[in-house]
C-alpha cells in the first residue's frame, strides 16, 4: 500500500467495506458513509417492507440528485455573478445619465 493512502473499513448498514483511500480524504469517506447510513435509515422507517436493495436504490438516487443539483449550482454561480455585476453597472450608468 502506498504511504499516501490508508486502509479503512466503513460500515454501511450490515455491510463492511474495506478501502484504500488517500489519507487527506479519509474524513470525507467516513462522513459519506455516515450520510448514507442516515439516509438508508430514513428510507427504512419510511418503507419498512422494502428490500435492502430497494432501500439502497432510494438512498443512491437521493445522493445522486443532491450531487447533480450541487454541480448545477456551481456551474451557474459564475454566470449569476457576472449578471449581477453587469446589472449594477447598468444601474450606475443610468443614474449618471439622469
Amino acid at each position: 500500500m502506498n504511504s499516501d493512502k490508508q486502509h479503512i473499513n466503513l460500515h454501511l448498514d450490515a455491510h463492511t467495506v474495506g478501502l484504500d483511500v488517500p489519507r487527506d480524504q479519509e474524513p470525507n469517506y467516513r462522513n459519506a458513509a455516515e450520510l448514507l447510513n442516515r439516509r438508508y435509515q430514513y428510507y427504512l422507517k419510511l418503507r419498512p417492507n422494502a428490500s435492502a436493495e430497494q432501500l439502497w436504490m432510494y438512498t443512491a438516487l437521493e445522493v445522486a440528485v443532491a450531487l447533480e443539483s450541487d454541480a448545477r449550482e456551481k456551474s451557474i454561480a459564475p454566470v449569476e455573478k457576472e449578471l449581477k455585476e453587469l446589472n449594477e453597472e447598468i444601474l450606475r450608468t443610468l443614474q449618471v445619465t439622469k
